[in-house]
Order: structure tokens, then C-alpha cells, then sequence
């Protein structure tokens, strides 16, 4: 059986007029599914764990943003049950990263015809995100951008991918950076003045950002990257090459590789992963090699 869990107010109401448009095509079709609608943030997750218990489920597609992916990845993450996805957020990071298409009727075809294949997720604490983490400067960001007024106004106008950048200016007034240490695959690395540090399993997110360009979700490995020891200046000059992917040449960027790692720093720091506020330093994140299906 085919399952949809929908998020109606993804997208501030995409994720509503997504579904009755993916509805109607699923009865022009003829083609046998269930819906469930969340309610409550974390439900999706509630949802697709159920859904992953039961026989005859043999697939799920979530329609919604990054937000929603991330919590039916963690219901689903660990069974047999692969995960499908009709973008209808603001960032939409993941259906960017795997060549998922914007419209809803090509993304539904996508899914339905298909190949099952695994990808790999990343688990900090008792979580696990699929698209990319972010810890400081970055993490204050995305706390923000959650919170932001201007995110419903954007989602309007269909500049939902915006509200990172006007978050970004919004942090950038009274952010401090801070000392970090970083520890992956037991190699210790000490980082001053740091501004933030990402953890990515594909290149994109706050958006279209390029944060980690080289990022594959298949190679069992982390991509991190840190940047620090500059102003504010320099961090607002350096923005609009994250979109391009070319700020890793920069002097001030630092990149690397591993499968386990444990972020230290001399004042707590916020941390995100798909964008959803995970906790403060310190944290140890392992990746988990073809830890989810998906179609």
C-alpha cells in the first residue's frame, strides 16, 4: 500500500494545494493509496514508525519541506520501508540534492516508477538527519529562521528560499564566534575565532546554499565544513559564493572528511540538523552508511 503523510501547512499552505493536486492525479490514475495528514510537530515521525511496522505499507512519500523529510526519515530510518518525496517547502534541499523535480506530477512519477536504492543518514543524539547540520553562527540562523514572521510573507511570494539570508544578516549584529575543537576519526582539530561549522550528507541547504559541494549521500562519509578567523565583513562577502560553492577555496574555509566526529567549544552553540534545532554543543555525530531507503 502506498502511504502519504502530508503536511497542509508546509510551505505556509504548499503543502495543502501540492496534495490536491497530487490527489487529483492519483485518482485520474486510479492508483490505491492512504493519507495521513500531521497534526503537531515530531507526528510525522509518530506516523511513518507505525507505517514501517505494518506489512502491507511498501511505501511512504511525504509532502512537505526539509522540516517534514526530517521527521518521517526518522521513522522510517532503519527499516525496510523507503521514502519518497513531493517537495512543497521553502528550501526543499533534499529534492534539490537528489534531483527530485519541483513539479508535483513529475516528482509522483518519479516515485512510483522508481528504483529503491539507499542512502546514507547522520545520527546526533537520539536523531538523524539526511540533509545537512549546522552548529553555531549557522545554528543560531536556522533557530531564528523558524521563529521569523517574514518566513509566511516569503513563502506568499515564493521567496521562501530568502528567509536564510535575512536570518543570516539578522544573527550577523550580535553573533560572537567562538573556540572550537573538533574531533573526527579520532584526529583532533583546534579552531579559533570559529563562525560555524557545517555537517553535510548531500551539498545543499539553507535554501540552495552549497555548503559542502563535493557531498554525496552514498559514500559514507561526512563532509564538514568550518569557517572562521574573520569579520563580519569578510563573513557578509563570503555568502553569496556559498551559493555557487566556491567559498571552500577561501583562506578562511577549512574542509574535511571522516565517519564519526565530536564538536567541542568554549561557550555552548546551537546546532540544526534539516534545519531543526537539535540541542548545544557538545555533540558526537557518526554516519550511518545506507542507513534509509529511499525511491
Amino acid at each position: 500500500m502506498i502511504w502519504f503523510i502530508v503536511n497542509r501547512v508546509a510551505g505556509n499552505g504548499k503543502g495543502c494545494r501540492v496534495w490536491k493536486h497530487v490527489e487529483r492525479i492519483l485518482l485520474e490514475k486510479q492508483i490505491h493509496y492512504n493519507v495521513v495528514f500531521t497534526e503537531h510537530p515530531r507526528h510525522a515521525t509518530q506516523i511513518a514508525r507505525e507505517l514501517a511496522k505494518q506489512e502491507e505499507t511498501s511505501v511512504v512519500i511525504a509532502i512537505g519541506g526539509d522540516g517534514t523529510l526530517h521527521e518521517v526519515a526518522n521513522g522510517l530510518a532503519g527499516s525496510e520501508i523507503p521514502l519518497g518525496s513531493i517537495p512543497a517547502g521553502s528550501g526543499n534541499d533534499f529534492a534539490r540534492g537528489l534531483r527530485i523535480p519541483k513539479q508535483s506530477r513529475q516528482a509522483l512519477e518519479k516515485v512510483l516508477s522508481g528504483q529503491k536504492r539507499k542512502i546514507d543518514i547522520v545520527r546526533i543524539h537520539d536523531e538523524v538527519f539526511i540533509n545537512a547540520a549546522g552548529v553555531g553562527f549557522d545554528g543560531q540562523v536556522a533557530k531564528v529562521t523558524n521563529n521569523a514572521k517574514y518566513k509566511k510573507w516569503l513563502n506568499n511570494l515564493g521567496l521562501g528560499h530568502l528567509c536564510y539570508v535575512l536570518s543570516f544578516f539578522k544573527v550577523l549584529v550580535r553573533y560572537q564566534p567562538a573556540e572550537v575543537q573538533l574531533v573526527v576519526d579520532e584526529q583532533s582539530h583546534i579552531f579559533s575565532n570559529v563562525w560555524l561549522v557545517a555537517v553535510a550528507n548531500i551539498p545543499f541547504y539553507g535554501g540552495g546554499m552549497m555548503i559542502c559541494p563535493y557531498a554525496q549521500s552514498d559514500d559514507g562519509l561526512l563532509d564538514v565544513c568550518i569557517v572562521h578567523g574573520i569579520s563580519r565583513w569578510k563573513l557578509v562577502t563570503l555568502l553569496p559564493r556559498v551559493f555557487r560553492g566556491t567559498h571552500i577555496y577561501d583562506p578562511a574555509v577549512t574542509t574535511l572528511t571522516g565517519r564519526w566526529m565530536k564538536i567541542v567549544s568554549s561557550k555552548p552553540l546551537t546546532a540544526h540538523g534539516d534545519g531543526e534545532v537539535l540541542g548545544q554543543t557538545p555533540l558526537e555525530l557518526t554516519i550511518k552508511q545506507e542507513g534509509l531507503y529511499i525511491v
